[in-house]
């Protein structure tokens, strides 16, 4: 494990669980993060009550300057109207494809559009990135994962929907290029911190490794691995990328979109290595190095 240089605390405005009997838990993730003298806002769930648990937290969200939204879905964008209105001085980063139109898509029932608001993107304060970008001194941001290896199959009902022929909407599968993933460097501790790896945890870790030529020391993701049945080949994979993510030696923090039976099957492999996410909880605090 890398050694920090600069004191990192990570807690958890929302997730799916309530872990803080004070704090509202719903479908979504946000973290707030300090790191150094800068404050920053991973995501704000699907709604504004980030807000209101961020102040049952003692969490001063007016001394935030930056905030990351790691992909164009509406439980992790769906707070940022409420905190732009709030505290505009914040810069928003996001990819440009974020305010895409996604739907989520079933067999047996009505499609469901999944996207956050498009006007978000006229924001004044809002930055739309196109690929990867460098933020701030050891703050930066991702892109451009390519691979599929053990993909997890619930990111084939996501879809993106565009203008066909004839001026018809079609669909056609999201990938996922608005995904984007955030790594603090603090010397030469690296944290990396993803919403939902839908383009699969694995291949954002190549991704990672391929720029860094190492693995980070802590990684803080949904797995999007929940589904309400899963098949033989679903468990499979499940524990093909655990036994995987145990080679790494990475510490990983999991929630939101994981799904609890995938991560029971992970932590029988893992153990301490895999830890659960929720709603107010501190992930991290290298100032007393509680990991």
């Amino acid at each position: 494990m890398g050694f920090p240089d600069r004191r990192i605390k990570i807690i958890t405005l929302i997730e799916n669980t309530q872990g803080h009997p004070e704090c509202r838990a719903e479908h979504g993730l946000s973290f707030y993060i300090e790191m150094g003298e800068r404050r920053i806002l991973m995501d704000t769930g699907a709604s504004d009550a980030f807000l209101t648990n961020a102040g049952k937290l003692d969490v001063d969200l007016g001394t935030v300057d930056t905030v990351v939204l790691s992909h164009g879905h509406y439980d992790h964008g769906g707070g940022l109207p409420a905190f732009a209105a709030r505290y505009p001085a914040a810069r928003i980063y996001m990819q440009k494809s974020a305010c895409g139109s996604f739907w989520h898509t079933y067999p047996d029932r009505e499609d469901r559009c999944i996207g956050i608001r498009p006007e978000l993107a006229d924001l004044p304060q809002c930055v739309l990135l196109e690929g990867d970008a460098r933020i701030g001194d050891g703050i930066a941001l991702f892109t451009d994962i390519r691979g599929r290896r053990l993909w997890p199959e619930g990111n084939r009902e996501l879809k993106r929907r565009v203008r066909g022929a004839y001026e018809q909407d079609t669909y056609e599968q999201d990938d996922f290029r608005h995904e984007q993933c955030l790594v603090l460097e603090a010397g030469s501790f690296h944290v990396l911190l993803s919403g939902c790896a839908h383009n699969g945890v694995l291949n954002i870790l190549d991704r990672y490794r391929g720029l860094y030529g190492r693995w980070p020391d802590v990684l803080i993701s949904g797995f999007h691995m929940k589904k309400d049945v899963y098949s033989g080949a679903d468990l499979a994979d499940i524990r093909k990328t655990a036994q995987e993510l145990k080679e790494t030696k990475v510490l990983c923090w999991t929630g939101h979109c994981t799904g609890q039976r995938a991560f029971e099957e992970m932590k029988e492999i893992l153990g301490d290595q895999l830890r659960a996410i929720h709603t107010g909880g501190v992930l991290l605090d290298t100032g007393d190095m509680r990991l």
